[in-house]
């Protein structure tokens, strides 16, 4: 553990100055790796919202161009040819009312993500208490409550994410592994920017974005300058 802090230490004294363009961000934070595992990359964004106010309320998908260097495992709840179309178009697990039961009686969330037929979200609506602390919850505004079942799996096995502001008004999203090429970081997070930005709700006054920072799992955060955001938002 010594050694673990002593890294990090080493890692944090890297960061010197108090903003980064981007792709400085990028290279800081492959050059003080020190894990022996692939991190993932993590941009933090402090809003100008106040999320008790649902006008205020931040949340949307984005699909990142270079995807998340994982592949997520998709359930889908559906019935009939629905199910099939899940089933070609990669689903993990495909059900009906018995997924249902599996997941409230044995409290399974083996999935990064479910999606669900509205005419199944009467059932699917039982699981708010399994899911939702879990961020699991199907919901129409993020793709995932659908006819079109089919599209919704392809893209969330392609590397789309979920963004959505939490209480503190942060928005935390994963863009991409440490081992990733520089460009491809600077894409996906270049899109997640852009797209938080245009998610800016009316009822928002005053300065949006506040401050963004991108991080690895165990390396420090680095600020980045305010420029980031100004030209995701003349995308």
């Amino acid at each position: 553990m010594a050694k673990q802090s002593k890294n990090i230490a080493k890692a944090r004294a890297a960061v010197t100055k108090p903003a980064y363009p981007l792709a400085e961000a990028v290279t800081l934070l492959q050059q003080v790796k020190f894990a022996k595992f692939d991190e993932t990359v993590d941009l933090t964004m402090r809003l100008g919202v106040d999320t008790r106010h649902a006008d205020q309320m931040v949340r949307g998908t984005v699909v990142l161009p270079h995807g998340l260097g994982k592949t997520k495992t998709v359930a889908v709840i559906a019935t009939g040819d629905r199910q099939k179309e899940a089933q070609d178009a990669g689903a993990d697990f495909v059900g009906g009312e018995e997924m249902v039961e599996k997941i409230q009686k044995e409290n399974w969330t083996d999935f990064d993500a479910l999606i669900a037929t509205p005419d199944m979200m009467k059932v699917v609506g039982r699981l708010g208490k399994v899911l939702g602390p879990k961020g699991l919850m199907p919901n129409p505004k993020t793709g995932t409550v659908t006819q079109d079942v089919a599209a919704a799996v392809k893209e969330i096995k392609a590397g789309k994410v979920e963004f959505r502001a939490d209480k503190t008004s942060l928005v935390h999203v994963p863009v991409g592994k440490l081992s990733f090429d520089s460009q491809k970081l600077i894409d996906n997070a270049t899109t997640v920017i852009t797209s938080i930005v245009r998610a800016k709700p009316s009822a928002a006054k005053g300065k949006y974005i506040k401050s963004v920072t991108l991080s690895s799992t165990m390396g420090p955060g680095v600020p980045l300058d305010s420029a980031v955001a100004d030209a995701a938002g003349k995308h």
